[in-house]
């Protein structure tokens, strides 16, 4: 394993957090245009979270994309963000459709989210600062 790829630890964290990422990115992506959203998310509250949504989703898109650049070869990045993208559509598709398409599903995705951040700050916070 350390011919391909010498930080297989943090090749394992960089695919959990992509996938998160990509699920994410299927709940929020089909919840616009906001007038064509699924009835189970037209109320108020649903809006505010797709919005939080989408705001933790592009903070995890960046800390994720820029603990696999600092992380992993560049090889490995790729590889392995293809196979999340390749494969993330087929695990999006086997979840029960409230969970998809309404409010449990869009709270349950702001925790899941909340979390991987945290994971992600915890994991990597005490090496980034000596970056600058």
């Amino acid at each position: 394993m350390a011919a391909i790829e010498p930080n297989w630890i943090s090749l394992l964290w960089f695919a959990a957090f992509a996938t998160v990422c990509a699920i994410a990115f299927l709940v929020v992506a089909g919840m616009f245009p906001l007038k064509a959203r699924p009835q189970a998310a037209k109320s108020g509250s649903a809006t505010l979270l797709i919005a939080g949504n989408a705001v933790l989703l592009a903070a995890l898109l960046t800390g994720t994309g820029f603990y696999g650049y600092t992380e992993l070869r560049w090889s490995t990045l790729i590889v392995v963000a293809g196979l999340v993208i390749l494969f993330v559509p087929g695990l999006f598709e086997i979840w029960p459709s409230p969970l998809r398409d309404g409010s449990a599903g869009l709270l349950v995705l702001v925790g899941v989210q909340a979390l991987a951040l945290a994971a992600l700050a915890k994991i990597v916070g005490p090496s980034w600062p000596g970056l600058s």
